[in-house]
């Protein structure tokens, strides 16, 4: 099951928001707000790399208030 670290960069004033619409999806497993260059850090799980794709490119990006995100795709030994 493939995991991913997800830091956004949110429009100011927007971290809740955003912060909210994250919780929301299933895939998110824990969602912790931050103090410097990102406003909120998300781990996540996907079915197959395919759908965790998807889910970056389709929802993510598309919640109002995104600015920015950058994306680690975690991998094992």
């Amino acid at each position: 099951m493939p995991e991913a670290f997800v830091l956004f960069k949110t429009q100011p004033a927007h971290e809740r928001e955003v912060y909210l619409a994250l919780m929301e999806n299933d895939a998110v497993a824990e969602v912790h707000a931050l103090y410097g260059e990102f406003d909120l850090l998300v781990r996540l799980s996907a079915e197959d790399s395919k759908s965790l794709a998807a889910m970056l490119i389709a929802d993510f990006r598309k919640i109002t208030g995104v600015k920015d995100t950058q994306t680690l795709i975690a991998v094992e030994y």
